[in-house]
Parts: structure tokens; C-alpha cells; sequence
């Protein structure tokens, strides 16, 4: 096993934010436990990505 560390790549603030979207609309603004904890890894992951600057996607 290698000893280097695996960088994430962070993806474009606009796709995470259409994932969210998505989510809130199949769920009609209502979300489950489970979603709700997809819907917060989201927001955390889109969060990170707007604060490291992270280019839009095309």
C-alpha cells in the first residue's frame, strides 16, 4: 500500500449545486434521514468548493 496521500478532486460549485437541486426536487422539499445527510454532504462539499476557489464548470 502506498504511503502517499489520495487528493480529492473537488468538483465545480455548480455541479454539487445542481445535485442539490435534483434532490430537493425528487424529494418535494421534504427529505428523509438519509437524504438529509446526502443533502448536508452536499452542501459541505459545495462549500468547500466555492472556498478554494474552484472554476465553474463549462
Amino acid at each position: 500500500m502506498s504511503s502517499i496521500p489520495v487528493t480529492a478532486r473537488v468538483r465545480p460549485p455548480s455541479v454539487i449545486n445542481e445535485q442539490i437541486r435534483a434532490l430537493m426536487l425528487r424529494s418535494a422539499g421534504r427529505l428523509t434521514a438519509a437524504q438529509r445527510a446526502e443533502y448536508e454532504a452536499l452542501v459541505e462539499e459545495w462549500a468547500t468548493a466555492v472556498s478554494s476557489g474552484e472554476p465553474e464548470a463549462a
